[in-house]
């Protein structure tokens, strides 16, 4: 959007779509480099499978997971409290995870992001004092990915993040339908302005997804602690 300052003399039209998607794409395949040739991680679980090794293909895949969320979090960040509710849900599920595997400091930077995330969803509730923006969405969602990838469970992040998915793809599909189709699939996107459109107030948009987030989080979890044991599907 064009932005004129008064008195600065000329135009200023900030940070545009493509140079900051330019940033984000280089900044994901720096975090999949790091994660494969520091942290030597280069694992998916796969429940009811096992655990596959990528190799370095774990490099584009773990950027691909960073770049999706980072946007996801950020086409969900629309109404009040909606993406803070959503994040302290998933970080939630996500710390009873690290917790059970014992992973000490990933379970206490989690513990101090929900800290974190708790004071500001007050103020974020409806009506916001406060918002997120693109610096606080982005970051959150880049986190949301990293975080995943760390523990080595990215079906899980895919299912306690099902609402971000959701967002990311109503948005995506109505995005390349409008460019290579010249229609739209719905009458607004993401999915979140539909339900506006069809009538519902904002603070009941809200609720009902943090609910869905919730049931989310809990199957995720279930799916977290599935493993494969001498060729048997167990709970552990």
């Amino acid at each position: 959007m064009k932005k004129t300052f008064v008195g600065a003399g000329h135009d200023f039209f900030g940070l545009r779509f493509r140079h900051k998607l330019f940033l984000q794409v280089v900044l994901s395949l720096l975090i999949g480099y790091w994660m494969y040739d520091l942290l030597k991680i280069d694992i998916v679980n796969i429940p009811f499978y096992g655990v596959l090794h990528l190799g370095w293909w774990y490099i584009p895949f773990a950027a691909m997971i960073v770049l999706w969320f980072t946007n996801a979090v950020n086409i969900t960040d629309g109404l009040d409290g909606l993406s803070a509710g959503l994040l302290m849900i998933a970080f939630l599920a996500f710390w009873v995870i690290s917790a059970a595997f014992l992973d000490t400091p990933l379970s206490l930077f989690i513990a101090i992001l929900l800290g974190g995330l708790i004071a500001f969803l007050y103020f974020n509730i409806y009506p916001a004092r406060i918002t997120l923006g693109d610096v606080g969405a982005l970051a959150f969602g880049a986190t949301f990915a990293v975080i995943g990838l760390m523990l080595g469970k990215i079906f899980t992040v895919g299912i306690v993040g099902g609402i971000f998915v959701l967002e990311g793809f109503s948005s995506l599909a109505q995005l390349v339908a409008k460019r290579f189709f010249k229609r739209k699939i719905f009458p607004v996107a993401p999915f979140h302005l539909y339900l506006q459109y069809r009538g519902w107030e904002e603070p009941k948009i809200v609720m009902r997804l943090w609910i869905a987030g919730v049931m989310l989080a809990i199957f995720g979890l279930l799916m977290a602690f599935l493993t494969t044991c001498d060729g048997a599907n167990v709970q552990c």
